[in-house]
Formats: structure tokens, sequence, C-alpha cells
């Protein structure tokens, strides 16, 4: 099993930045991916950026050149640093791993973003 440790959510005004780190451990061989969704009330779960073993990322159009994901192979762990939020990425964060082929969820963190 692998366990997925999120920290980093709160509230924050608009146009202000908060950092999201996700920590993995557990029987750890082989992580693909890691990266982040997000859940806002009312709203389907959607991919916010995800990031390779070979450091190749991914973003959702509604976060491209505010937000940032980036990994720590040795570590495993994935941060997604958010700048310029809005009130529309409030939301439930979850950070997500592929590990030898399945998927690993975390708790959530919840960013909260005033208008």
């Amino acid at each position: 099993q692998v366990q997925l440790v999120e920290s980093g959510g709160g509230l924050v005004q608009a146009g202000g930045s908060l950092r999201l780190s996700c920590a993995a451990s557990g029987r750890i061989f082989s992580i693909s991916a890691m990266g982040w969704y997000r859940q806002a009330p009312g709203k389907q779960r959607e991919l916010v950026a995800h990031i390779t073993s070979t450091d190749s990322t991914n973003y959702a159009n509604s976060v491209k050149g505010r937000f940032t994901i980036s990994r720590d192979n040795a570590k495993n762990t994935v941060s997604l640093q958010m700048h310029s939020l809005k009130p529309e990425d409030t939301a439930v964060y979850y950070c997500f791993t592929i590990s030898s082929g399945r998927d690993y969820w975390g708790v959530g963190t919840q960013v909260t973003v005033s208008s």
C-alpha cells in the first residue's frame, strides 16, 4: 500500500499564493506519475496538474501560467505552487500517484480563495 499525506491548504485572498505538498510513503516500487486533482462543491473532480517520472508536465487550461507542479523523486514528494489565486480555484485538492500501475489518493486538503 501507498499512503499520501497532503499539506499546505488554507484560506487566502484572491491574488494570493499557496503551496501544496504531498508525500508518498509505504510500499513504493515505481512511481510513474504524481499530481493533483481538485473538486469544488457541486462539480466533478478535475485534473489540475500532473508530472511524470521524466518530469513531463500537464496542466488544466484554467491554471496554466499560474500553477507550477514539481516533484522530488528521491523523497517521493510532489508540490503545487499556486499563484494569482482566484475564487474559482476554491476546492478540495487531492494528491494522487500512480505506482506499479495502481493509483493512490490522499484525503484532500481544502483551498479557499476569498474575493
